[in-house]
């Protein structure tokens, strides 16, 4: 697993309760399953996931686990409104050029 810039930290900011919910997702996509609550986010890259976690409000976990080498969390935030937020996608979007730059093991 590896977390893209402030992804950890933007975690461990959120309320225990959705820090417990998205990290159980995160757990069951590291042993090979799928998190109970997801979706594809296809706008930000192909294979980029978001994890939903309804706990006293909603909260958000973006990752990609297409390439071989790990998991990449891209990030972590709460969700104020219906809509995400640009600035949240933006950040995910320029996380996910990151990796998209790397050489992958294939």
């Amino acid at each position: 697993m590896e977390w893209l810039g402030t992804s950890l930290r933007d975690l461990q900011s959120l309320p225990t309760a959705a820090q417990q919910v998205l990290g159980y997702g995160l757990h069951r996509v590291q042993v090979g399953d799928m998190p109970v609550d997801w979706r594809p986010l296809t706008s930000i890259g192909a294979g980029v996931v978001e994890i939903r976690a309804h706990v006293d409000g909603e909260f958000r976990l973006l990752y990609v686990a297409r390439f071989p080498e790990c998991v990449y969390v891209l990030h972590a935030f709460q969700k104020k409104t219906q809509k995400t937020s640009p600035r949240d996608l933006a950040v995910a979007k320029a996380r996910f050029a990151l990796i998209r730059r790397r050489p992958h093991e294939r």
